[in-house]
């Protein structure tokens, strides 16, 4: 199977993502967004989350994992908070309209929050953060996923990835964007490794037996069947390098995205064999002027991002980076390239396409 690259403009394939999506049930609007949230992540350079995961959103789809006309229900709504309960639909469209809501509570009462729960794989956690950002907003959010990650000094999966996200707006800077899972990789990074048959670096999984995971096949069934083995908590093995950090990180995503709620969590949420499981998300919203004038927190993360950015490298090193700056001169180099996918999840797309008598997406 091919593990080469090709590109592919942004548009064509956000608009062949979204034709699979109606194909596949989903509204017009619903559709669009979902492509959108799938192609951003790829744009980003964050192709864990990107298009290469639109099969096991065709077949969640097909399999009813994921429903594509479930009816959305506000559980509890109050001037600051909103919790939602998805009953099974599309994550990326009630997660996007879920946050809207957020940023206009916001701009009433200083601030919002709220959780989605029993929805579904929302891509991108950076996306919904980053929504806040025009509304000259702080955007928070977060998911729990399915059981991969092990805790400090274990060798069961207890807890997911649990991504969180936080964004930031300045003025001629780009904007900050902290956008990370809370273990060592996302999964669908062990996923990107498995198809291009890349062995595990030592540091980021232990295999069922708690010693060091090389496999990337094996790690994943493993876990899959919750037969011991996982990810590591960020930070890594034991306490030498504070792996117990990243797993309080997660612990605390779980706590805001599933308990807050009345939500599954923990080892409770789990991926079935064709598509991943029912998760819940948390976001929030704060304004920027319910503690300051806008224009000058701008200016001052500003001058507080370029002074990371303008820190002396590392002997060997070429520059310092902050958050998202990576991720948005990638976005900027897609734009003008196209988006760099590989070969084999091309093959993917026009198994798709054939299946659902759809073209294909041209190659750059």
């Amino acid at each position: 199977m091919g593990t080469g690259y090709i590109r592919i403009a942004i548009e064509p394939l956000q608009s062949f993502c979204q034709q699979v999506f109606q194909t596949c049930g989903l509204s017009e609007e619903d559709a669009r967004i979902a492509a959108d949230v799938l192609v951003a992540a790829d744009a980003r350079g964050i192709p864990s989350h990107g298009t290469a995961r639109l099969s096991r959103y065709v077949s969640g789809l097909e399999t009813g994992v994921v429903r594509p006309n479930a009816a959305i229900e506000v559980v509890m709504d109050t001037p600051m908070s909103l919790v939602v309960d998805a009953h099974g639909a599309m994550g990326a469209p009630v997660s996007t309209r879920t946050m809207r809501q957020l940023i206009t509570k916001a701009q009433d009462n200083g601030a919002a929050f709220g959780c989605v729960r029993d929805s579904t794989h929302f891509g991108i956690a950076g996306y919904y953060a980053m929504m806040a950002l025009e509304a000259d907003m702080l955007g928070i959010a977060m998911t729990n996923t399915a059981a991969l990650g092990v805790p400090t000094f274990g060798r069961q999966v207890m807890f997911g990835t649990n991504p969180l996200a936080f964004a930031a707006p300045a003025d001629e800077e780009r904007a900050f964007v902290l956008d990370m899972a809370t273990t060592v990789v996302p999964r669908g990074k062990i996923e990107v490794y498995d198809r291009l048959g890349k062995e595990l670096p030592p540091g980021w999984a232990v295999d069922k037996h708690g010693r060091t995971a090389k496999d990337t096949a094996s790690l994943l069934d493993d876990m899959f069947h919750r037969v011991g083995g996982g990810i590591l908590p960020l930070g890594g093995e034991g306490e030498l390098f504070s792996g117990y950090k990243g797993y309080g990180l997660a612990v605390m995503v779980d706590i805001l995205c599933a308990v807050l709620c009345g939500a599954p969590f923990g080892p409770d949420v789990a991926d079935m064999a064709t598509s991943s499981g029912r998760v819940s998300h948390f976001f929030g919203a704060i304004q920027i002027a319910a503690f300051r004038d806008p224009r000058e927190f701008r200016r001052d993360m500003d001058r507080m991002l370029r002074d990371l950015r303008n820190t002396p490298p590392a002997e060997g090193a070429e520059r310092v980076y902050f958050a998202g700056q990576k991720e948005f001169e990638a976005e900027a180099e897609c734009r003008h390239s196209g988006i760099p996918l590989l070969e084999q999840t091309y093959a993917q797309f026009c198994d798709i396409a054939a299946k659902y008598g759809l073209v294909p997406p041209r190659q750059h």
